[in-house]
């Protein structure tokens, strides 16, 4: 005797009833999973927006204050340059009192390079294309500033020379507090017209890595991994700080504020390097054009054109940059007329 339940069989209109439904199962798990997968990665996202608002220096909520538009420093400087009051700026010996005895002496230090090749640029695909390839470069010996320019060292300039005073100093004078802090709002000509001046000369692009990277090949002037307490970069301060503010980021030859701080003008034209892949119009210094129609003219259209000039190459980051733009060889450029509050310089001089 067979006790075994009999199977009663599906018609097809039963079978496909149910492959629908276990089909609409399955597509309603993959949305759920999708769902709260997205759900969890802007979770992640808005985290980690949070902490690095909750890192940065500043109240960003007060970034707009901070943020101009492009060339509108260009515009302030030439405003500034063309309505000159007659403001006294400093006679030398108010400008040496500035400082003691001791501050002049560690300003006026500078550290030796030696000659000989070393490791430029990076191979690495997440680098910007203009910071590659990697290449043997060798340059001669030379000394470099250990520290950038400073505020009180450009009031010496200025006393001495009679040259116009940055922008954003009151009345020709340093802002309170900032004596020791890098000069800002140079241009490259400033920057050039100073070193001039103390019989000196901007670095070349190849001895400012040099004299930060030293010849390892590292990433920053310590080492290969970012570390926000040896610079002063976006995450820090909101602002510039006195030179040498962070003696754990110095360069192997003694540099200091080779990273972050304020990004420093160097002698070169922005151009590629030998065998560089990156493409030709990044390197090209446009300008906008006016439209010469009244439609585009009235929706303030404007197509920016290539022209002859050339961008100068900054380097180091500054306290405004994104940190990984802080790197040694990370280059970046801007027009020779342009001044911002975090464009600086340094200056080297050849050893005889």
């Amino acid at each position: 005797m067979n006790d075994k339940p009999k199977v009663k069989k599906l018609s097809n209109e039963q079978i496909a009833v149910r492959k629908r439904f276990i089909g609409a199962t399955f597509v309603s798990c993959m949305v759920v999973g999708l769902v709260g997968g997205t759900i969890h990665v802007l979770q992640l996202g808005a985290n980690k927006m949070q902490q690095m608002r909750d890192l940065a220096g500043y109240d960003l909520v007060k970034e707009k204050d901070r943020i101009r538009a492009a060339g509108q420093d260009l515009y302030l400087a030439d405003r500034h340059e063309k309505g000159r009051t007659g403001d006294v700026s400093y006679t030398i010996e108010e400008a040496k009192a500035l400082l003691t005895p001791v501050q002049w002496e560690m300003l006026a230090e500078m550290v030796s390079v030696p000659d000989g090749p070393f490791v430029m640029g990076t191979d690495s695909l997440k680098s910007d294309s203009q910071n590659r390839p990697q290449h043997s470069v060798s340059v001669p010996s030379y000394k470099i500033d250990r520290y950038p320019v400073t505020n009180a060292e450009y009031a010496i300039f200025v006393a001495s020379s009679g040259y116009r005073p940055p922008i954003h100093w009151v009345k020709g004078k340093i802002p309170e507090g900032l004596n020791l802090h890098p000069v800002t709002m140079v241009s490259w000509f400033d920057a050039k017209a100073y070193a001039d001046w103390a019989g000196k000369r901007l670095p070349t692009e190849a001895e400012w890595e040099k004299a930060a990277r030293g010849t390892d090949g590292r990433r920053w002037p310590w080492g290969e991994m970012m570390d926000s307490s040896k610079l002063n970069t976006y995450y820090n301060t909101g602002s510039t700080t006195e030179v040498g503010a962070f003696p754990e980021g110095v360069s192997p030859y003694g540099a200091m504020d080779m990273s972050g701080n304020v990004q420093e003008w160097v002698a070169n034209d922005f151009i590629p390097y030998a065998e560089s892949t990156a493409p030709s119009d990044l390197f090209a210094a446009k300008v906008p054009q006016i439209p010469t129609n009244a439609k585009d003219r009235s929706l303030r259209m404007v197509e920016f054109v290539e022209t002859e000039e050339r961008y100068k190459v900054m380097r180091g980051g500054s306290w405004k940059s994104d940190p990984f733009s802080t790197s040694t060889y990370h280059r970046n450029f801007s027009w020779p007329n342009f001044a911002s509050d975090f464009y600086g310089f340094r200056t080297v001089k050849n050893i005889d």
